[in-house]
C-alpha cells in the first residue's frame, strides 16, 4: 500500500504535465487519435456484423428445426425418364405423396418424427369479413419439428388428425382480424365452403427474410393449420384424377402429347419434414431417403432432399472466415493508428527538446521523462478508444438501419477493442518516451 502511494505521489506530477501538453495541442492530439478512433470503431462494427450473422444462423436453425431433413418436389430431369441406352419408355411417378411420408416413417429407423405439408391459398370468412390466408395441412408433429409454440389452446391430437376432423390452429394475425375482442378457442371460422373449429392460437414469432428466401420458411401469422388428412378429404387433394381425363386417356383420345399433359398429376404434398434422432445421422438418413424415394418414384428424380442444418452450419463457417478477415482488416487500422502515435510522439520529442533538458536540469529523472511521454501517448490512445467505442456502436446501428443487416454489439467486442487501443498507446508510445529520456540535458538546453 505504501509502495502504491509512493508511486502515485512520485509520478502524478508527470501525468499532469502530459495532460497539460495534450490540452495545449488539442488539434494535434485529436489528429493523432483519429487512427485509434476509426480503428476501434471498425473493430466493434465488424464484430457486431459477425455476431449478428451468427445469431441469424442460430435463429434460422431454430426455425427449420434441429436435425430436420426437408423433401420437396422438383423439376423432372430429362434423362431421368429414360432407362438407359435407347429405351425411351415413359415412366410414371405419382409425385410427392402422403404414402411417401408414411413409408419413410415406417421404414427408416433413424427417423424420430415426420410431417407432410400441404399449403393452399384460401380466404377465411367470418361475420362478413374475408381475409386471405394460407391453409396448411400438417401432422401433429409439425409444431415440434419447427419449434412452433402455441399461445392458447392446444395442438390437434393424433385421433383428430387420423380422422380428418375439421379442427384448426390459427396464426396471430388471423386471431387479431377475426377474434380481437373474444377468445377464439372453440369458435368456428369458414375456409372456402368448409367450417373449421379453432382449437389453438400460434405464438407470434419473428423470422428473417433470408430464412424465408433460402430455406422456404414462412411466417405462421397468416396461416390456418389443419390436419393433413382434413386438407386432403375436405379441401383439396391434388393427387385425385379427374374421371373424364382418365376416361379420355384410356380411350386414347387426342394426340399422345396432349393426353400425357392431361394425365400429368401435381404433387399431393408440398414438402415432407423429417427429423432424425442424432445430428451425426443427418447425411446418411438423407441418402437413404433419397434412394428410397427414387424406388417409389420409378427412378424419376422429381424431388429434392435438403438438410437445412448442415447448409446453415456451412454458411456459419463461411461467415466465420469472412468475419475473421474483416476483423483482421479492421485491426490493421489500430496498428496504423499506433504507428501514427509513435511518429507524432517522436516528432514531439524533437520539438520539445528544450523542455526535456529543462526538466532534467531541475532534477527530473529518466523515469520521469519516460512516464511523461508514455502517459501522453496512452492518454491520447485511451481517449481515442473511448470515442471509437461510441462511433462503433453508432456505426453498427447505422448499418442495421440502412443496410438491414443484423448487428449485435457485445461487451466482449467493446472490451477487446478498447483494451487493444490502450495497449497500442503503451507499446507504440514507449519508443518515443525512451528516446526522450536518453537525451543529454546539456545538449538539449543548447538546442
Amino acid at each position: 500500500m505504501r509502495r502504491l502511494k509512493y508511486l502515485f505521489s512520485r509520478y502524478f506530477h508527470d501525468v499532469l504535465i502530459a495532460v497539460e501538453a495534450i490540452l495545449a495541442n488539442k488539434l494535434k492530439s485529436f489528429l493523432t487519435a483519429l487512427g485509434i478512433m476509426f480503428g476501434v470503431a471498425a473493430v466493434i462494427s465488424m464484430l457486431a456484423i459477425g455476431r449478428g450473422a451468427q445469431q441469424e444462423v442460430l435463429e434460422q436453425i431454430k426455425l427449420v428445426g434441429v436435425n430436420n431433413i426437408i423433401v420437396t418436389p422438383s423439376e423432372v430431369s430429362i434423362d431421368a425418364n429414360a432407362e438407359g441406352g435407347g429405351d425411351n419408355t415413359t415412366r410414371f411417378s405419382p409425385g410427392l405423396t402422403l404414402q411417401d411420408a408414411e413409408s419413410i416413417k415406417r421404414t427408416i429407423p433413424t427417423v424420430s418424427a415426420i410431417s407432410p405439408v400441404v399449403s393452399i391459398n384460401y380466404h377465411a370468412i367470418l361475420g362478413g369479413k374475408s381475409y386471405p390466408v394460407v391453409l396448411e395441412g400438417v401432422s401433429p408433429a409439425y409444431f415440434e419439428l419447427l419449434n412452433i409454440n402455441i399461445a392458447r389452446g392446444t395442438v390437434f391430437s393424433e385421433q383428430q388428425a387420423a380422422g380428418g376432423k375439421p379442427v384448426a390452429i390459427i396464426g396471430d394475425n388471423i386471431r387479431n382480424r377475426f377474434f380481437n375482442t373474444k377468445d377464439p378457442i372453440g369458435e368456428y371460422i369458414k375456409c372456402g365452403e368448409t367450417w373449421v373449429q379453432v382449437i389453438g392460437v400460434i405464438e407470434r414469432r419473428d423470422f428473417t427474410a433470408s430464412a424465408s428466401d433460402e430455406l422456404g420458411i414462412s411466417s405462421t401469422d397468416n396461416k390456418i393449420i389443419i390436419p393433413v388428412k382434413t386438407m386432403l378429404r375436405r379441401f383439396k387433394d391434388r393427387a385425385r384424377i379427374d374421371p373424364q381425363v382418365l376416361e379420355q386417356a384410356s380411350r386414347g383420345g387426342g394426340n399422345e402429347e396432349s393426353a400425357s399433359e392431361d394425365f400429368e398429376l401435381d404433387n399431393q404434398l408440398d414438402k415432407i419434414i423429417v427429423q432424425v434422432e442424432e445430428t451425426e445421422m443427418l447425411s446418411a438418413s438423407a441418402d437413404v431417403i433419397k434412394r428410397m424415394l427414387l424406388r417409389r418414384h420409378s427412378d424419376i428424380y422429381d424431388f429434392e432432399v435438403t438438410v437445412p442444418e448442415l447448409l446453415l452450419k456451412q454458411q456459419q463457417k463461411t461467415n466465420d472466415i469472412f468475419n475473421i478477415v474483416l476483423g483482421a482488416i479492421a485491426s490493421i487500422s489500430l496498428i496504423v493508428g499506433g504507428i501514427g502515435i509513435m511518429n507524432i510522439m517522436l516528432a514531439s520529442v524533437w520539438e520539445r527538446i528544450r523542455e526535456i533538458g529543462t526538466r532534467q536540469a531541475i532534477g527530473a529523472s529518466r523515469k520521469d521523462i519516460v512516464v511523461q511521454f508514455l502517459s501522453e501517448s496512452t492518454l491520447i490512445s485511451v481517449t481515442g478508444g473511448m470515442i471509437g467505442v461510441v462511433l462503433g456502436v453508432v456505426l453498427a446501428h447505422a448499418i442495421h438501419v440502412m443496410a438491414d443487416i443484423e448487428t449485435i454489439v457485445t461487451l466482449f467486442s467493446v472490451v477487446v477493442a478498447f483494451g487493444v487501443s490502450a495497449t497500442v498507446g503503451i507499446v507504440f508510445g514507449y519508443l518515443p518516451a525512451k528516446r526522450a529520456a536518453e537525451q543529454d540535458p546539456v545538449e538539449s538546453l543548447r538546442q
